[in-house]
């Protein structure tokens, strides 16, 4: 007998997955530069000539049992020590080797930070719209999914909306900034009030809502301040990913920051570090980790992406489409133009734009537009986007 809540997961329909392998396999039948797909969040800016680099050095410097061998389950002390030491010069903190927990990407950051966070029957709250990968690792910790709506049209943090949604059950709540899928960034003063609203909460339990801060995006904003989140609120732990900063989405390497600053630091360590044995996310990928290190300090070009966002921006905005104009990360937040975003999609797809509908992020009547492509293919697909907003309003 299969574990039946396994076989739901792995048979649900996965919107984004399921709009990327129509790309692929439509761009095999009619040429990919007539296909525009918008599905995925996968770079396509290279990955910095420093990351070649140190692959070649590690090749050539490194024993090969060495180099594909074991690492402790943490990852390499050098590799832990060198971030820590990045992020003290980036954040002005303290933090040592012994704070970081390497993982498998942002993926496993996250699926081990939920499960040493809660405990079955405990609620961790997500901001609606979110990244829908959220409600299956709190389910599969034994937790409720509780979605809190942003503020309406402009998918800002709602703290307010936040403090209505605290129970006595509440273990956390997801921050993600730059957000994945509006590309919002949570202003400084508004992640200030939702730290006093969880430390009041706090006042009154015994054991603190803790902010799970989700970064995989931290390097991607257009000028925006990106709050370091434990600065302003101590219950904190951070997640975090190269592969977007950085181009390595395939390599599958990230880490887990438990703060020194956080009270209970040590005991939340043992739990992350009980949640990787558990979920079997020991070990990171033994190669970059020494990647990583070498390259913790490599600024990410954002260049493309920029352009990429003003072009799109500036294009929909000309033809009437009403959007959530980003501030961080690549994704487009567009109005559809019907209430039903499936059947703003399946129209779309007639013309091979392939957009993401909104109904899997928690929220109906938009869709995601993943703008992380070649400036090429916006610009391609820019008559398409206009013959769509013909066709609706000659309905």
């Amino acid at each position: 007998m299969v574990n039946e809540a396994m076989f739901a997961y792995g048979s649900e329909r996965s919107a984004i997955r399921e709009i990327f392998a129509y790309a692929t396999a439509r761009k095999a039948e009619i040429g990919e530069d007539r296909v525009f797909d918008f599905s995925l969040g996968n770079p396509s800016v290279p990955a910095p000539p420093a990351v070649r680099d140190a692959i070649v050095r590690a090749l050539e410097e490194v024993p090969s049992t060495q180099l594909h061998g074991y690492t402790p389950a943490p990852g390499l002390p050098e590799v832990r020590s060198a971030l820590a030491d990045s992020l003290n010069r980036r954040f002005a903190t303290t933090y040592s080797g012994d704070d970081l927990f390497l993982t498998a990407g942002a993926a496993a950051s996250m699926a081990m930070t939920i499960r040493a966070l809660t405990s079955p029957g405990d609620e961790v709250m997500v901001i609606t719209p979110y990244f829908p990968e959220y409600r299956v690792w709190i389910e599969a910790a034994g937790a409720t999914c509780v979605e809190v709506p942003s503020k309406e049209m402009s998918f800002r943090l709602s703290v307010g909306n936040v403090q209505q949604a605290i129970t006595e059950r509440t273990a956390a709540i997801i921050v993600n900034s730059p957000n994945n899928p509006t590309g919002r960034v949570y202003r400084r003063e508004t992640l200030v009030r939702l730290a006093n609203v969880l430390r009041e909460a706090n006042a009154h339990r015994e054991q603190p809502i803790y902010v799970i801060s989700d970064e995989p995006y931290r390097e991607i904003s257009y000028g925006q301040e990106v709050s370091w989140i434990p600065s302003i609120y101590p219950h904190t732990v951070v997640c975090y990913s190269y592969s977007k900063a950085l181009s390595l989405a395939g390599e599958r390497i990230g880490w887990v920051l438990v703060p020194n600053t956080l009270p209970d630091a040590q005991r939340v360590r043992s739990s992350v570090a009980g949640a990787a044995r558990a979920l079997g996310f020991v070990c990171a990928p033994a190669l970059f980790q020494r990647v990583v290190a070498a390259c913790a300090d490599e600024p990410a070009d954002i260049e493309a992406y920029r352009q990429n966002r003003d072009l799109l921006c500036g294009a929909l905005g000309d033809v009437g489409y009403t959007f959530a104009e980003p501030e961080g990360a690549f994704y487009l937040w567009v109005r559809a133009l019907e209430p039903d975003a499936q059947a703003f999609c399946d129209r779309a797809r007639e013309l091979e734009l392939l957009p993401v509908p909104s109904d899997s992020f928690g929220v109906s009547g938009w869709v995601r537009v993943g703008y992380c492509v070649d400036t090429n293919t916006i610009r391609a697909s820019l008559p398409a986007w206009c013959e769509l907003a013909r066709m609706y309003r000659s309905l």
